[in-house]
């Protein structure tokens, strides 16, 4: 698992460097403004998990489930935003993020700059 360095998008605009994602999973830095971009380049479609970690409820009796998306072959998805109240790990401070598949599959965690 790799811990994937955000990239900050600031309003003179920003190159985004995505990197491979990792066959175990990755894992990013939450809070205000924080996306996960996901990049198929593979032949089929894959599903993106961002772990909650286990017992988060915001609501008695309503429990917060970790969020599944399908990114299909050929195409990219903006998955956010990964607050820190939902996604943080208790131990780590961090978003585990996991993968169907990862062969051709890039991500980056982004950051909107705080103005």
């Amino acid at each position: 698992m790799a811990t994937l360095t955000t990239q900050v998008i600031n309003r003179a605009g920003s190159v985004i460097t995505p990197v491979a994602a990792a066959g175990g999973g990755d894992a990013m830095q939450c809070g205000s403004g924080m996306m996960l971009e996901v990049t198929n380049g593979g032949g089929s479609p894959i599903t993106v998990t961002l772990v909650v970690p286990a017992a988060r409820t915001f609501v008695p009796n309503v429990a917060i489930t970790s969020p599944v998306v399908s990114v299909t072959n050929g195409t990219s998805r903006r998955i956010g935003p990964v607050d820190a109240v939902t996604f943080a790990d208790p131990v780590t401070g961090l978003c585990s993020i996991t993968y169907s598949a990862v062969t051709s599959v890039t991500v980056a965690a982004t950051q909107l700059a705080q103005p």
